[in-house]
């Protein structure tokens, strides 16, 4: 009806004539459904109406052809046609079957695309030919060959007979050719643990389905090429049309990844309500992504680039996950070799209680022998202990005696101002630990329990917006799918609730337990030390190394944060939060670097707040250095002149004992010392111990400021940590070496510490420079460093390196702890300072 009596429907075999605009939607024969994507008749012809092309009173030719699978046509289309292919083809419920329709322009310097329409039963795909896909800055490429595979909606039937049409369209007068071939995919459907090869480019995208079997919960896909390049990008999508498969939408829904080696999903049956899902796999018109060369930016933005070839050939398995019994036996392998440690470390306790009860039995006996005498056991006991003293005495400075070249008695001050003046004090020859634990034992204390309080704080304010962070960034990862955020071992990444990585936060609970044990260690010698003081016992009044555990304190507390933030890393490790997980490493070198100095220089050790000061502007430079120290030549520069300054300062203060003054009269000071004791005299320097130490110090610091600069590293934040522990391992060395040149000893105890920690050390280091991920690079680069579980099939080298680390800090721990208990009997003017 308002139809125009000329312009009525007339029917042919092949060709019709409509104007238009002109006339309504075409009747539907008695066989046709309601649906857009109907079955017709394949005698009929259907007349279209198009109100996407031509102008108003324009004809328009429509063929329809009854077309098959496997049958390549070739043919030419023009604004005055249009040509409808009709396909039929029957699917059942418990097979699935792709489709894949395949599309060559034959014609060169196209005046316009051509449009194909797919019309199927639940959706519609268009696409031009040629594909135009856009890259950086806009720039575009052309594809004459494109390949596209059609969705497939689940059919409740048991067997059921779907009809699809593509229509071929163009607004370009002249002829253009092309070929179109409609075929079925063999392999449409993934089966379980069988590799399965094929091929993809930008313009021919593919995906393939997999349905998850009975009793398999979690399953992993990998997608692996023998080709870095081209970029490309596997995604994991529900059962739904359309299929997101080109470079310009994959991103749209799902979870996708780029890679160019590898890449790997972890796959959990809750998140698929139909128990099955996509694999999709397209290559990307340019590489930036995954770390390729930019290429060159070209004059205009919407000139035509070559894509060039970007066929790409790769493999895809997918392959059950871990069940519900690994996630257990993962869990309880990790409790149980850290509740070991708690075990290990009550029978040790054990055993040192009954040993001081013997010693107490035994001097029980021999003061009952002696009662007649008419001496007490007390007063029994302390001349015991006197005599114990003096033997050791004799023998620990006969050694050191022996190993210093002269002793004269200009070496020591005999003013009476000695016990006040601290420049007559700290500048002598030779100095014992008693020189330089003078100030009163209470104020000290409390000095160094401000240790423990101050990174108790900083622990609080720290960690809270951490948190925080970390379970934004997985918020945003679950949400939007896009699995280049974090920087996952995804070979290895065992989700559990939210979590993408369960196992590397499982691991890094060794640090938090050893971390507290540690600090039940400290507290039983702390009380068993105030006890000894409030019953004025003559080893904790007099003899060894000065007990203060506040720094104690402050590294169980440092080793615990660790493991805590360590943990909130691996929550979602990437580039802007990877000092998270290096913060309190930092703080741990530092506060064993003050501990073993304070051992030997109780009083003139730095307080907290400057120690705690310098910490921070460490972790100042580590930001500055992952932001901005990439390539950047005035950063390292910058950083190296202000490290060799600092190197310098701290020199000069262990050396005069902090007795010097940094003022305006320091240059003229130091070329009279240089003066007088170099170039006059030709004298060596007085304190040839810490002498060496220095130079060796400055050596190393030296060293590796010149390597900074000369090759700018781009992990700043591992290389400022290789600074602080290879200045740790220095002075403990010289310290060890000092302690046994003084002649003194290593306690049993402490020498198992100290062999079991440098092995396990070992270990340690050689499963960190694995490097199965690296955020330094693009996330795809980081996946091809990506390897399977080794431990368990639940932890990776990551987290043995995680177990061993933070048992090696424990025992490193255990050995600042233990390794002077051998001066516990020796009077502190008769131990040296070194």
């Amino acid at each position: 009806p308002g139809h125009d009596s000329g312009s009525r429907r007339t029917e042919s075999k092949k060709t019709s004539q409509l104007p238009y605009f002109r006339r309504g939607p075409p009747r539907r024969n008695r066989t046709s459904t309601s649906n857009y994507g109907a079955a017709l008749p394949a005698s009929e012809l259907t007349m279209l109406t198009l109100a996407s092309y031509g102008a108003v009173g324009e004809t328009k030719s429509v063929v329809q052809k009854d077309a098959e699978f496997d049958v390549t046509y070739n043919d030419t289309v023009t604004s005055d046609n249009q040509t409808i292919y009709a396909f039929n083809h029957t699917i059942s419920r418990n097979k699935t079957e792709g489709v894949r329709v395949t599309v060559d322009v034959l014609s060169e310097g196209l005046e316009s695309p051509i449009l194909f329409v797919v019309r199927q039963k639940q959706a519609v795909l268009s696409f031009q030919v040629p594909l135009i896909l856009r890259g950086l800055y806009q720039r575009k490429y052309p594809y004459a060959h494109v390949g596209r595979t059609l969705c497939q909606p689940p059919t409740r039937a048991a067997s059921e007979t779907q009809y699809f049409f593509v229509d071929v369209s163009t607004l370009s007068s002249l002829g253009t050719h092309y070929q179109l071939r409609v075929s079925r995919v063999d392999s449409f459907t993934l089966q379980t643990d069988k590799k399965f090869s094929f091929t993809a480019s930008p313009s021919q995208p593919q995906y393939f389905k997999y349905v998850f079997p009975d009793g398999v919960d979690t399953v992993i896909v990998k997608v692996s090429s023998e080709m870095n390049f081209p970029c490309s990008v596997m995604s994991i999508q529900d059962i739904q049309c359309p299929v997101y498969d080109l470079d310009n939408n994959v991103a749209f829904i799902g979870m996708y990844q780029t890679m160019t080696k590898k890449g790997a999903i972890t796959v959990q049956r809750k998140d698929f309500p139909s128990n099955s899902f996509y694999v999709v796999v397209v290559v990307k018109t340019e590489d930036e992504a995954c770390g390729g060369p930019l290429r060159f930016y070209p004059l205009r933005p919407d000139e035509l680039i070559n894509a060039g070839n970007r066929t790409k050939v790769l493999d895809v398995v997918v392959s059950p996950a871990i069940n519900s019994e690994v996630y257990v036996m993962g869990m309880l392998f990790c409790l149980g070799i850290f509740l070991s440690f708690y075990l290990l470390t009550f029978l040790v306790a054990c055993l040192q209680n009954k040993r001081s009860e013997a010693v107490t039995d035994s001097a029980t006996s021999t003061d009952n022998n002696y009662g007649y005498m008419g001496m007490n056991r007390h007063t029994h006991t302390h001349t015991m202990l006197l005599a114990h003293h003096q033997r050791s005495l004799d023998s620990v400075g006969r050694s050191r005696q022996e190993s210093l070249s002269s002793v004269e008695e200009d070496d020591y001050d005999t003013l009476a101002d000695i016990d006040s003046d601290k420049n007559i004090v700290r500048t002598k020859k030779f100095l014992c630990v008693s020189d330089l634990a003078r100030k009163d034992k209470r104020i000290l204390s409390k000095k160094y329990q401000i240790y423990f309080w101050n990174i108790a704080t900083i622990a609080v304010f720290y960690a809270l917006p951490v948190i925080q962070l970390v379970i934004t960034y997985q918020t945003v990862v679950n949400v939007t799918g896009n699995q280049d955020i974090c920087y996952y071992n995804f070979l290895c990444a065992h989700p559990l609730g939210a979590l993408s990585a369960f196992n590397n936060i499982l691991s890094n609970l060794g640090y938090v337990m050893l971390g507290l044990l540690f600090l039940l260690i400290v507290l039983k010698r702390d009380i068993v030390h105030n006890r000894a003081l409030l019953r004025n016992d003559l080893n904790a009044l007099e003899c060894g190394i000065p007990k203060h555990f506040g720094l104690f304190y402050a590294m169980g507390t440092a080793l615990m944060m660790e493991g805590l933030l360590s943990a909130c890393y691996h929550v979602c490790p990437n580039y802007t939060n990877f000092q998270f997980d290096t913060s309190f490493m930092y703080m741990i070198a530092g506060l064993c670097m003050l501990k073993l100095y304070q051992k030997r220089h109780p009083d003139i050790n730095a307080s907290a707040y400057t120690a705690y000061a310098c910490l921070a502007a460490v972790i100042f430079f580590s930001v500055l250095g992952v932001v901005f120290g990439k390539g950047n030549m005035v950063f390292w520069i910058v950083f190296s002149v202000i490290h060799i300054l600092a190197t310098l300062l701290l020199s000069t203060q262990l050396y005069y004992m902090g007795r010097w003054r940094l003022d305006s009269g320091i240059l003229r000071r130091m070329v009279y010392v240089i003066y007088t004791d170099c170039i006059r005299q030709c004298s060596g320097p007085m304190y040839i111990d810490r002498m060496v130490l220095l130079v060796m110090g400055n050596i190393i610091n030296w060293s590796l400021a010149a390597y900074g600069l000369i090759e700018r590293p781009n992990d700043f934040a591992s290389y400022l940590l290789a600074i602080a522990i290879c200045n740790l391992l220095l002075y403990f060395a010289f310290y060890i070496i000092m302690k046994l040149r003084s002649g003194e000893r290593i306690q049993c105890l402490a020498l198992v510490c100290i062999l079991f920690t440098a092995v396990v050390w070992g270990f340690a280091l050689f499963f960190f420079f694995q490097g199965l991920s690296t955020w330094q690079k693009t996330p795809a680069e980081s996946r091809e460093h990506n390897r399977d579980c080794i431990l368990l099939s639940f932890f990776d080298d990551h987290d043995i390196w995680h177990f061993l680390s933070s048992i090696a800090m424990f025992g490193s721990f255990l050995v600042l702890l233990t390794m002077d208990d051998d001066l516990d009997t020796v009077q502190r003017d008769k131990i040296y300072v070194f």
